[in-house]
């Protein structure tokens, strides 16, 4: 049975291509220069990093050039960013301008259940690389084989150490690979490997990250060659309300609207569906057929309702995009929150009408509801307040009780890496029992001006909460004619016949209710993108 099994594995015992020596063939992908049509033309809001790889496609055109005068090109090129900014891309752009053979793999491709045939590949891909030289290495996911040697919980020489000695090897051993430039892709360049970045391996580090606005603008221009778009479609408005999102993103936003416009059977892709495609994307799916009772429908129009007042009141906090109380994802109602420009950091002002925003709902309901009303809508709120707030006492330095330092929180990591064996809190009981005191304090604080501020505006909660239950989503222009004293307008395109059964908003009509489950989305709070409060 063993020996059928391992027949199976290897592709029978006939050698060649399928033969007993298949394990430890190379999985690499290889592109001819013929095939290769990717340019930089095509990679756009990422200047910074074409820049850094640009002396690399000079080398590989011309290697005399640097040669004659004793430089030598970097061996390696770590590219190190979020996932969906375009590292990928980029490497296929590089050989694609240089005009040179493209090796792919991804880090997972090396490691089997077999002991030594990771190493196998390595040499084999090496070898493969040398016959093309000039060529470019892709190695995508390099943390997947090039993690942090010696720290693993089976004690150390195992299979992926095997793989990774031999990459080192490869890259910087005793024979030279001249002509050979290994790229390389992650987004934890914390769990790699010293000996893997020092220099003469990965002696650079590009680091392509989340575009900018005008990043941003750049990218979709290049995704809207491809779509008929209408007239009133601008890329640079587009760009302004997307602050956060990743080039990968962006080419999903672009095919989503294209998807609307096709489902509406438009021949042209309009602004309108661009912003359909944006609310899909930021807030989730809409579950127009999901039935709510109105008494719901009322609490969590009251919900929403209590953030954006709360959000709109407090200073430095970004604007309301938008509040619905149609069902999306997993959310019950959704109230959005958008930055008006790109922001790098935040003030402690900031922050803390952040948390006083997340309350807004919890709060809301307790006016409306009673204490024994509230419902469980409110925990993914908790959830993210409370951790901003030990976030500010324990990693910001944000507390004046506590001071500028640093308590390491043990579990934050707890993968089979450089950290096992490490756990354990570098501070006393006490200390701990301060820092819980001091984000006991913080919450409380944030709550009671929660509370002041709904108190003060407890009339246009009233009218926000009855214009929710009309038009079920409302935006920027009619809560600002609401906070200013004013009757709602109609959103464009609403017809009366269209309405869906509004209901004025009166406490009264509503009993105590707690939902029987936490079915709420967890959309872990990015201090640098706009906020998302769902009920």
């Amino acid at each position: 049975i063993f020996m059928f099994f391992m027949r199976q594995m290897q592709g029978g015992a006939g050698g060649g291509k399928g033969g007993p020596m298949a394990f430890g063939k190379s999985k690499a992908r290889l592109l001819s220069e013929d095939q290769i049509k990717t340019t930089f033309a095509d990679v756009a809001g990422v200047d910074e990093a074409k820049e850094d790889v640009q002396e690399l496609v000079e080398f590989l055109r011309d290697p005399g050039k640097f040669q004659r005068l004793g430089g030598r090109i970097p061996r390696g090129v770590l590219m190190v960013g979020p996932p969906g900014t375009g590292k990928t891309l980029l490497a296929k752009a590089i050989a694609g301008e240089a005009k040179v053979p493209f090796f792919s793999i991804s880090g997972s491709d090396f490691v089997e259940m077999f002991v030594g045939v990771g190493a196998s590949r390595v040499r084999d891909m090496f070898e493969q690389a040398k016959k093309q030289a000039p060529c470019i290495i892709f190695i995508d996911e390099i943390d997947a084989v090039g993690r942090h040697r010696g720290a693993g919980m089976g004690g150390g020489h195992d299979e992926r150490e095997q793989t990774l000695n031999q990459l080192l090897v490869e890259m910087d051993g005793f024979e030279a690979n001249d002509g050979v430039i290994v790229i390389a892709a992650t987004n934890r360049p914390d769990v790699l490997d010293p000996a893997l970045l020092r220099p003469g391996r990965f002696d650079r580090q590009v680091v392509v990250g989340l575009p900018d606005i005008r990043g941003r603008e750049q990218i979709l221009k290049v995704h809207m060659r491809k779509l008929p778009l209408g007239d009133d479609v601008e890329a640079s408005i587009i760009a302004r309300g997307t602050p956060g999102f990743s080039g990968a993103d962006l080419a999903n936003l672009a095919n989503e609207a294209a998807l609307f416009a096709a489902r509406g059977n438009s021949r042209l892709v309009s602004m309108e569906q661009f912003n359909l495609a944006k609310d899909k994307i930021m807030m989730g799916a809409e579950r127009k057929s999901m039935v709510m009772s109105d008494k719901e429908k009322l609490n969590t129009a009251y919900h929403e309702a209590g953030h954006a007042i709360v959000g709109r009141t407090v200073p430095e906090h970004d604007p309301v995009y938008k509040v619905s109380i149609i069902p999306r994802g997993r959310a019950l109602g959704v109230t959005m929150f958008l930055p008006e420009e790109d922001r790098y950091s935040l003030s402690r002002r900031h922050i803390i009408s952040q948390i006083c925003s997340l309350f807004g709902g919890r709060v809301a309901e307790e006016m409306t509801l009673g204490a024994d009303g509230v419902t469980t809508g409110a925990s993914n709120d908790i959830q993210r307040a409370t951790d901003i707030a030990r976030k500010m006492v324990t990693k910001w330095g944000l507390s004046d009780k506590m001071g500028p330092l640093m308590y390491d929180d043990a579990e934050e990591e707890v993968f089979l890496g450089r950290s096992a064996g490490q756990q354990g809190k570098s501070f006393s009981g006490e200390t701990a029992r301060q820092i819980d005191e001091e984000v006991r304090r913080i919450i409380d604080e944030c709550y009671s001006t929660a509370q002041k501020i709904l108190e003060e505006h407890r009339d246009k909660l009233d009218v926000m909460a009855d214009a929710l239950m009309m038009y079920e989503t409302i935006d920027a222009m009619q809560i600002d004619d609401i906070m200013s004293g004013r009757t709602p307008r109609k959103p464009t395109g609403w017809d009366d016949d269209d309405r869906r059964g509004g209901h004025k908003a009166k406490v009264d009509d509503v009993e105590p209710e707690v939902s029987p489950s936490d079915d709420k989305k967890n959309r872990p709070e990015d201090p640098f993108v706009g906020s998302v409060s769902d009920h």
